[in-house]
């Protein structure tokens, strides 16, 4: 039986690649400072020392620290020392074990020339912190042989980030997203888990993962927005509006180091233009997508159906 340590197991991308990888028959030690959803857990702190890999056959790394903090703020500096420092110690341990390190297609440089990205689009002017660390992290996991994956916007059950802040940002039926409509790639949790567990066998280097067809934007809002039982009308910011009051709003928040501003300039890059991942590198390996938007829009409409029709 092949052995799989996933970091971060107890977070949204791991906890889905350790119960997947349950399901498909491998032992599963998830690796974190909390158990996961199956197998044996191995406490670490990603900031602390080296994970105990003992036993491990495969190592996939999810753990990371994640959002758009203010820069020079303490959460800045933990999330440098989790997705860089930690990817140190964690490399470290695996040794010469196959390692999958799940990275970020917010590692791509800004601006434009997305209307199709492919693996050798330029790593670098990263807009945040999270895209500049996770750019340092993968470029230590890059050296070392690993395979290296970049999603895009990764959604599905249990997300804690990308939803939740959608929804939080509907104001009296309505929702303002900068600039017009723009094709975008998406990736669902359960396509990013196939591609962790498939992708070992790849061969060293980057690549895209994506949903089988990119989104048009307000429709793919609607839809996650229709599938949480919320209906709200779209406007249209002026890019140049919403750039100067992400600009504004970093600036303020510098005044508030604790806290993330409401609204960033890497928020609208990612909103604002078009950007789309060429998966073709992953398809030539044989992985193929299977989840779409559609799909979660009916999981998810299910269970809160469910959730509304159970008794108090």
């Amino acid at each position: 039986m092949t052995t799989i340590a996933v970091t971060g197991a107890s977070g949204f991308c791991g906890s889905h690649v350790a119960a997947l990888a349950a399901a498909r028959g491998a032992d599963v030690l998830c690796v974190g400072r909390r158990p996961g959803p199956v197998g044996r857990h191995v406490l670490w702190d990603a900031e602390g020392g080296p994970p105990d890999l003992s036993g491990a056959d495969l190592v996939v790394h999810c753990a990371a620290a994640v959002g758009d903090p203010v820069p020079g703020s303490p959460a800045e500096a933990t999330m440098r020392a989790v997705n860089v420092d930690g990817t140190a110690r964690l490399l470290e341990a695996a040794g010469d074990r196959p390692v999958v390190w799940v990275s970020s297609s917010s590692v791509y440089a800004p601006g434009p020339g997305r209307d199709l990205i492919t693996e050798d689009h330029p790593v670098g002017g990263q807009l945040n912190a999270y895209g500049r660390t996770k750019a340092a992290g993968e470029a230590l996991a890059l050296a070392a042989g690993a395979v290296v994956l970049r999603p895009r916007a990764v959604y599905g059950p249990g997300d804690p980030h990308l939803v939740p802040r959608l929804l939080a940002r509907v104001r009296a039926g309505l929702l303002a997203l900068p600039g017009p409509d723009v094709v975008l790639s998406l990736t669902a949790v359960e396509n990013l888990a196939d591609a962790c567990l498939g992708a070992a066998d790849w061969g060293p280097g980057a690549y895209n993962i994506a949903d089988p067809v990119p989104y048009r934007r307000d429709e793919a809002v609607r839809t996650v927005l229709r599938a949480h039982g919320v209906r709200a009308r779209i406007l249209h910011l002026p890019l140049p509006l919403a750039w100067g009051a992400a600009t504004a709003a970093e600036a303020l928040g510098r005044l508030r180091p604790t806290a993330e501003p409401p609204l960033t300039r890497y928020a609208v890059d990612q909103l604002a233009h078009r950007v789309v991942l060429d998966v073709s590198k992953a398809r030539a390996k044989g992985w193929r997508a299977d989840r779409t938007l559609a799909d979660y829009a009916t999981t998810d409409r299910a269970t809160t159906d469910r959730a509304t029709a159970a008794p108090s």
